[in-house]
């Protein structure tokens, strides 16, 4: 029995060794989680961009004469914006570059895009004062922006202010990727190379990240299983040890392994919730890994625009938006409504394609599944359906709305922003299952009916047991040197 209790100890103490740095770096990050999205988070003045109607627009030009004027024969998608009580074509031409043409003369604006980049972030912060440091255009992610905020091609405004704040703006959309200052900046970076371990991408790429944070929450979960047996088999002798000393009359000299196995004992949960869905989540990414993220583009050639977007059978003052796709062989003007409405007019001849929508959305997400694309493998098939608001599955975290939402027999769902043609996420079995337990058992969602600065508050104390239950097994391992 001695045997086998030194034994366990010896593997419990290598365990925990192993494990302590891992500790403290993931309860110190996640201590500093609730500071960084809540508590001190900037704000700013304007979240979303409200676009102006095209009747107060009132473009001169129809988008194929400012095509034609400009020698642009093919291009990827066009859009119709407001840049300081000016009306300009935002064209996205065949080599992915935004140019914008005025809709009253056709002439080009010079540095247009970046132009409105710095419009729209001095719309979203109401800065009008400020001078603009920079504005970079920004392909990839990196510490300050980064995956989780999903949208590609970005342009960093950054302004010449104390608080040093950066606002992302993705012009096509008119819209903010997200923003930050100095602190926020600061504490992005102190997160993602203590919690998420970004350092070990840059070493050995994302595979070889995720392994070796599988590895280490397994030597978490071993650790918390031989201390809970240790407590459990040998709870009898601690207790006959302490009675023991206190009839002696003794100096309890080993107050700080007590502390670790009692404390132990009343955050066991709290860990084993972290370690379950910490590993779930490292288990899951590593089983979706793969290639790139697969993008749908297309061709649009100008000859193709017979029917003028300025003579669509729609009001005017009811369009907010509009775009161009094609599908299934045939080219459309998506139009945005005031009613929430995506619609879709033939380029042809201007007739509705009715449930234009859902129909893209099937089609896209063929192109996304690398099914056939055509109606017969799927009509009859989904459930296609609206999403306009985040809910349990569809979360904040993937940014994008409207979508539709293309769901497949056997539980396998697809988010489709139509207005991108961009897959907005996708969620399976295991995903769902993997999305509920992330925010659950290492978020505390579901503590989100008492308020976020509750909810908040029991998380940090959930990590600070978790720190101080490791810090006092230290402590006891030093002692016994």
């Amino acid at each position: 029995m001695a045997t086998a209790k030194q034994n366990f100890y010896k593997w419990h103490r290598i365990l925990g060794l192993t494990a302590l740095v891992p500790v403290i770096f993931w309860t110190l990050s996640g201590l500093s989680h609730p500071f960084m999205s809540n508590w001190f988070r900037p704000g700013i003045a304007q979240e979303v961009f409200r676009s102006a109607p095209q009747s107060t627009m009132k473009p001169g030009m129809p988008v194929q004469e400012v095509l034609i004027k400009n020698g642009i024969t093919r291009f990827r998608n066009f859009g119709l914006i407001s840049l300081e009580g000016q009306t300009f074509y935002q064209v996205l031409g065949e080599d992915s570059i935004v140019n914008y043409y005025a809709a009253n003369s056709g002439e080009q604006l010079k540095n247009g895009d970046q132009t409105y980049a710095k419009y729209l972030a001095r719309y979203f912060t109401q800065d009008t004062v400020s001078r603009i440091k920079s504005a970079t255009l920004q392909k990839t992610f990196d510490g300050h922006y980064q995956p989780i905020n999903h949208l590609l091609p970005v342009w960093k405004v950054n302004f010449d202010r104390p608080d040093g704040m950066d606002v992302y703006i993705e012009t096509t959309q008119s819209r903010m990727g997200t923003f930050h200052n100095n602190t926020r900046k600061a504490m992005l970076v102190f997160f993602e190379q203590l919690h998420t371990w970004q350092f070990l991408a840059a070493i050995g790429g994302e595979q070889f990240r995720l392994t070796v944070l599988l590895i280490i929450v397994s030597i978490m979960f071993l650790s918390l299983l031989s201390g809970l047996t240790i407590y459990g088999v040998f709870w009898e002798k601690f207790k006959a040890a302490q009675q023991n000393r206190k009839r002696a009359g003794k100096v309890d000299t080993r107050f700080v392994h007590r502390f670790h196995r009692q404390i132990g004992l009343i955050v066991s949960f709290v860990m084993l919730t972290f370690i379950v869905s910490g590993a779930f989540h490292i288990i899951v990414k590593l089983h979706n890994i793969g290639p790139g993220d697969k993008k749908y583009s297309q061709l649009i050639h100008t000859k193709d625009l017979v029917v003028s977007n300025l003579q669509l059978p729609l009001a005017d003052s009811t369009v907010l938006k509009t775009g161009i796709v094609n599908f299934y062989g045939k080219t459309y003007y998506q139009v945005s409504t005031n009613k929430k409405e995506v619609l879709y007019f033939d380029a042809a001849n201007g007739q509705e394609l009715a449930d234009g929508d859902k129909l893209y959305a099937i089609f896209l997400t063929c192109f996304y599944r690398e099914a056939p694309l055509g109606i017969k493998q799927t009509k009859g098939k989904l459930n296609i359906s609206p999403i306009r608001q985040f809910d349990n599955e569809y979360g904040f975290i993937n940014k994008r709305l409207p979508v539709q939402k293309v769901a497949y027999p056997g539980g396998e769902d697809w988010y489709i922003e139509t207005t991108t043609s961009a897959l907005a996420t996708k969620v399976a079995g295991i995903d769902r299952a993997e999305g509920f337990s992330f925010i659950f058992l290492h978020k505390y969602f579901g503590m989100s009916w008492a308020g976020k600065n509750i909810r908040d508050v029991v998380s940090m104390l959930a990590a600070l047991g978790v720190l101080v239950v490791s810090l006092f097994g230290f402590a006891a391992f030093i002692k016994n040197k």
